[in-house]
């Protein structure tokens, strides 16, 4: 599979980059519980292994606290010049043996940029791996029962290199970065029940919060590349005016999950933040190079977000087995150069062989600035896919739309918010593809006039071993005092509620995370 990068051979140098890991947090303490009201309060390593010792460790843990909320400013990477890589491959994880998200899925890759001696490329810096703490998975998700039963060590591994890679970039070691792993993440929502469209959680929301969280940033822009609508990641975001979502897929009506349409533009206090770019089944480079120049770029240059992120899915590849799209190799680097992500995060992709060598060997020299001209699939001809007149007449129909929304998004805003009252509320239905359960949602946003307000979320799951329901609290990074306070009650109260097995508080402002559980009466901190 050698592509005979005769220019790649001679800028070859012994070693890589340094290994800049770092170590892993120290596991929360236990809390000291409120007088009046005291709920027996766990903290992860003490839900599990039942220590009883907690008076150093409360201390502690109020120091690590206050240590972690002091913001680390992002370093100018202005004069770095390598792009950071990890690679992870999880070869011990896969949904069956024969699944198309399975172990084998990066072994052509790993084979090809190992052969091909990318990561010893001067222009290259590899990074290694670490684990995210449970605590970067509760700050995005309200995992049932908890983050363990859906975060396998895996998961943790591959949301934690993004987290390595976000680092670098912060700190200025680096000019962008490529994080190669599985499990993909983005059709994870904010509740997890298990596992949909191949994904447990969300390696970009974690990515997002965390950059969020450690650095001050607040405006952010995803660009999903997926073929399939990254319709959780859209979901998680999607109250959210600070992280603008844009997603190019194969149009819904003709692939899963069946979302992703033009009307789709965020919620109430986010209405046109949220651009979904719908295309046609068997869309060419051409085409979608087209939606990139004349839509995508103009909005984000309008955005002038501080981080660009790429949902980097391969699926749209004219191999896949999964979809019906024909991109190229050379069209995903050529999108990528123009694209110029920070940071790019591996999604879908499933031609193993025909593809994502070349893909990914494609991706990684565009974000390093080196000649990608001779990366070619074996059988492809410049030319061979062409896009239809009648096809390139919807995609300048999709662009002038979504021109238009983009435009008059402050209006949107205003004539929406008008509408409701103290509370917006919308019902949900999510089906599970892959473990078969259907959850029924109502999502609650507070419309305060001062943040983007609280959410609630009421979730019921159905399937044929298990009916649960659960009741979440989330406070947004930078929710007012009041919401905060008003929403802690909510949780306060819910607690009490005889429905519910579990009830979750996710509050990102303090950075303080709490799952409490009816049937043993313990509320466990993260």
């Amino acid at each position: 599979m050698k592509l005979g990068f005769g220019k790649i051979r001679d800028a070859l140098i012994g070693g890589t980059g340094e290994n800049v890991a770092e170590e892993k947090k120290e596991q929360l303490k236990r809390e000291n519980p409120e007088k009046g009201n005291e709920i027996p309060k766990m903290t992860v390593e003490e839900n599990e292994s039942e220590i009883s010792d907690c008076g150093l460790k409360m201390e502690l843990e109020k120091t690590v606290r206050r240590l972690e909320r002091v913001q680390s400013p992002p370093a100018d990477c202005s004069k770095a010049k390598k792009t950071g890589l990890i690679f992870f491959p999880a070869f011990d994880w896969a949904i069956s043996p024969t699944h198309p998200e399975r172990e084998e899925r990066l072994l052509y890759t790993r084979d090809q940029i190992f052969e091909e001696g990318l990561m010893d490329l001067p222009e290259i810096a590899e990074y290694k791996p670490r684990l995210a703490d449970y605590r970067d998975i509760a700050r995005v998700h309200f995992c049932i029962p908890d983050v363990k039963a859906q975060a396998t060590t895996p998961h943790l591994i591959a949301a934690g290199s993004c987290l390595v890679l976000a680092d670098a970039l912060m700190k200025g070691e680096v000019k962008n970065a490529f994080a190669l792993v599985r499990p993909p993440g983005h059709h994870a929502m904010t509740v997890a029940h298990g596992n949909r469209g191949f994904c447990n959680i969300n390696n970009e929301a974690i990515l997002v919060e965390y950059l969020r969280k450690k650095y001050g940033l607040r405006r952010i822009a995803i660009v999903d590349t997926d073929v399939h609508h990254g319709d959780g990641t859209q979901e998680i975001f999607y109250n959210d005016p600070d992280v603008l979502f844009i997603s190019f897929h194969q149009d819904g009506r003709t692939l899963y999950p069946g979302s992703g349409f033009i009307n789709e533009l965020g919620g109430p206090k986010a209405l046109g933040r949220t651009i979904n770019i719908p295309l046609p089944p068997e869309t060419p480079d051409e085409g979608i190079l087209y939606v990139l120049d004349s839509l995508v770029l103009p909005i984000l240059e309008d955005f002038k977000p501080e981080l660009i992120l790429n949902s980097a899915g391969q699926d749209n590849h004219y191999t896949d087995p999964l979809a019906n799209m024909r991109f190229s190799a050379q069209g995903y680097a050529k999108l990528n150069e123009k694209l110029a992500p920070d940071m790019a995060v591996l999604e879908g992709g499933y031609a193993i062989q025909s593809a994502l060598p070349y893909v990914n060997t494609g991706i990684i020299l565009a974000m390093a600035g080196l000649d990608y001209s001779c990366v070619r699939e074996p059988d492809y001809k410049p030319g061979m896919f062409v896009q239809s007149s009648r096809d390139r007449h919807v995609l300048e129909e999709i662009v002038a739309s979504q021109l238009e929304n983009w435009n008059n998004r402050d209006k949107l805003v205003e004539t929406e918010t008008s509408k409701h009252g103290d509370f917006y509320r919308r019902k949900k239905q999510i089906f599970y593809d892959t473990d078969m359960i259907q959850e029924l949602q109502e999502e609650t946003i507070r419309m305060c006039p001062d943040c983007q307000g609280y959410m609630t979320i009421d979730s019921q799951a159905h399937s044929q071993m298990n009916n649960s329901r659960i009741f979440g609290v989330s406070i947004p990074i930078y929710a007012c005092n009041s919401c905060q306070a008003e929403a802690r009650e909510e949780y306060r109260k819910r607690l009490s509620y005889p429905e519910y097995e579990y009830v979750y508080l996710q509050d990102k402002k303090t950075d303080e995370y709490r799952t409490y559980n009816r049937k043993t009466k313990l509320e466990t901190v993260y």
